[in-house]
């Protein structure tokens, strides 16, 4: 009489071999469910086994007495892999888990180690995708920090070295050559204020020949060294006399130099713009000079300005044949009202006095941009004097008295 299991295949549960004894060929004529393994023919079968240190476990397809197929090997410190086995050897697509960092890598492996190409997701946040060998980074990826910093580009030794974009946190774009983890070789940068550096680094800093063009405008063209340009202007001068006087309503052009610090012109800058303004200076008249002068206000006092030649002057307007308007005077502060009063007899004395702006909308004549180290400004005029300084005649007051 039949049994009952007549016209079934039958069923062999998983076998659980004994330690040191790896579990052998098999019939294979079914297999637990959830084994993702292709049969051939009775060469492989489903087994665990616990390796007599007990460290290790593995669970999946055996096939000659080695681990073949798809399996999960565990790790008693709660690591584990899962997936292909060749031989015995971790190799093919799976799935690694490192307990003690918490780093999970899903791809291609080649004798236990991430290899080609794979995803691996960090636990303190980001992840890389990309190519890699002997479990490095080693090719092109892209690399997302924990603070959402982006690297796109070239590995090796799990550093970015190679041709490589980079974005920033603070919004700055970096596209150029890395060696070792740091900018350097060739490349440019974009900052997120608009400012570009486009030249040579050197261990992260701009080192070389390079050009920078500042967001305000200006740009200096030259070798930078250790971050900084070697060839910096750092004085204005004007060249020419360095007092003028001049006549109310008569133009005169001024040219300004920028210099280095050995004196050499600072050829290497580029649209800094300059504005030059005017002054009064106050000196002591004699009693028989027919000079008009200004008489201050009290409610007008400025705080004076010092220049360079060793004398101090207050500010006075300026203005252009073409537009006919003033030239808006510089914030200068007021005075404090113990201020001792200005000296009896000042003389209007024009002095020019160029400075350097960044942010400010340029004038037309009053305002230019350096051009390699030069900057030129024609037909400034002096405008009529501002309501507190009210011209008066001191002969005539003189014969009076």
């Amino acid at each position: 009489m039949a049994s009952s299991s007549e016209g079934r295949p039958s069923y062999h549960p998983p076998r659980r071999d004994q330690p040191g004894r790896p579990p052998r060929d098999g019939n294979g004529r079914l297999r637990p469910t959830g084994t993702p393994s292709k049969w051939e023919g009775g060469r492989q079968c489903y087994g665990v086994y616990v390796y007599p240190n007990s460290f290790f476990r593995y669970e999946g397809e055996w096939k000659g007495g080695k681990k073949h197929g798809w399996g999960k090997l565990l790790f008693r410190d709660g690591g584990y892999y899962e997936g292909e086995f060749v031989d015995g050897e971790i190799t093919g697509e799976g799935r690694r888990h490192w307990a003690l960092t918490g780093n999970t890598y899903t791809g291609q492996f080649v004798l236990g180690e991430p290899q080609g190409h794979g995803i691996m997701l960090y636990k303190a946040g980001g992840y890389y995708e990309g190519e890699l060998s002997g479990g490095a980074r080693e090719g092109q990826g892209r690399l997302v920090d924990a603070d959402g910093q982006v690297y796109c580009g070239s590995f090796h030794d799990n550093r970015r070295h190679g041709r490589g974009w980079m974005l920033f946190r603070n919004g700055d774009e970096y596209d150029g050559d890395w060696v070792q983890d740091r900018r350097q070789g060739r490349g440019v940068l974009s900052c997120a204020d608009g400012s570009i550096y486009e030249g040579q680094w050197h261990s992260d800093v701009f080192s070389g020949l390079g050009s920078l063009a500042h967001c305000s405008g200006v740009v200096y063209r030259g070798m930078w060294v250790n971050g900084h340009p070697m060839a910096q202007a750092t004085r204005m001068v004007i060249l020419g006399p360095e007092v003028l006087d001049v006549a109310q309503g008569a133009s005169l052009t001024l040219t300004v130099q920028l210099q280095q610090a050995d004196g050499e012109v600072a050829k290497g800058e580029d649209g800094r713009v300059l504005k030059v303004s005017a002054g009064v200076r106050r000196v002591q008249l004699p009693a028989y000079s027919e000079v008009i002068f200004f008489k201050v206000d009290e409610g007008g006092r400025e705080t004076p300005i010092q220049t360079p030649f060793g004398f101090q002057c207050l500010s006075f307007p300026l203005s252009s044949p073409q537009s006919g308007g003033l030239e808006p005077r510089a914030a200068l502060g007021s005075a404090d009202a113990d201020s001792p009063p200005a000296e009896a007899d000042p003389m209007r004395r024009a002095v020019a006095h160029p400075s350097a702006r960044r942010h400010e909308t340029p004038c037309p004549k009053h305002c230019q941009r350096v051009e390699r180290g030069y900057a030129q400004f024609s037909d400034v005029c002096l405008g009529a004097p501002p309501p507190e300084h009210r011209p008066i005649l001191f002969l005539d007051s003189l014969h009076e008295a």
